[in-house]
Formats: structure tokens, sequence, C-alpha cells
């Protein structure tokens, strides 16, 4: 489960980072120090689910923050929670093993037509070009391809 919270600067990042390690088990031995330095607070809820939380600072970013949905996890906590097409932007950029595992597991849950693909790309290319990668576009289309009805 991939989570985009969005501070009001970056010198907050540490208020959400201790408020949240309050509440929450740590998948690190030192996640605070992890998060500060990477942008991703990786955290573990009590029903033993794996929270990332992504300390939003990039365009892409935002604009995950901006199409995000306001889910309830527990009573009085309500969190904002990425649309499946950027959690695929994300885990696709990644371009790890396990994270191709996941956007496979989007794609089949979510139904490839029900996908904004074009919004996907839109995102997705200037990130491939910034990382001089572009085969992970590629590898991603063959996999929505596979999908497909």
């Amino acid at each position: 489960m991939w989570i985009f919270l969005c501070s009001r600067g970056l010198e907050e990042e540490e208020i959400f980072v201790d408020e949240l390690l309050r509440h929450y088990a740590s998948r690190l031995p030192d996640a605070r120090n992890f998060a500060l330095q990477t942008r991703v607070l990786l955290l573990r809820h009590h029903s033993g689910v794996g929270i990332d939380i992504a300390l939003g600072a990039l365009p892409v970013e935002e604009s995950a923050v901006n199409r995000s949905n306001l889910v309830e996890v527990e009573p009085s906590c309500i969190v904002r929670i990425c649309t499946a097409e950027h959690l695929v932007v994300m885990k696709a950029f990644a371009n790890r093993v396990i994270d191709w595992h996941d956007v496979r597991g989007v794609i089949v849950r979510q139904g490839s037509a029900n996908m904004d693909w074009s919004y996907i790309q839109q995102k997705l290319v200037p990130l491939c070009e910034a990382k001089e990668e572009p085969e992970i576009l590629d590898r991603l289309i063959s996999l929505k391809r596979k999908f497909e009805a």
C-alpha cells in the first residue's frame, strides 16, 4: 500500500515522521533516518499490512497527492491513498522485480480497461527520460497488453 503525504515544507517532515512512528511499527531499525534520507517511511499497520509513505516533493508526487483519495484507515485517522495509476507509475519507475510483481497485481485487480493509461504514460515518460531508462515504459506497455480484453 502506498500513501502519499503532503507536508507544508521540507522542514516539517520530521514532525510528520515522528508522529507516524508514534502510532505505527517501523519496518526498519532506523526508520526515521531512512525516511528523512530516502523520503520514504516504511511502517507496518497493526494488521500486518506494510505501509509505504512517500514524503512528496517532486511534481509527480504533488500530482499524486492532488489525485489521491481520502480513506479512513482507522477511526479518526484519515489518510490520502494514491490512485492505482500513480502506484503503477511509482512502482514501474522503481523498476525492481518486486515492483513489477506489484504492477501486475494492480493491473489485475483494477482491470486494464479501467485504468487511465494515457495519464500513466504522461507521468512515467519524463521519469524514464530523466533516469535514462526508456525500456521501463516498453516493459509496462508489454505487461498492459497481456491483460487487455
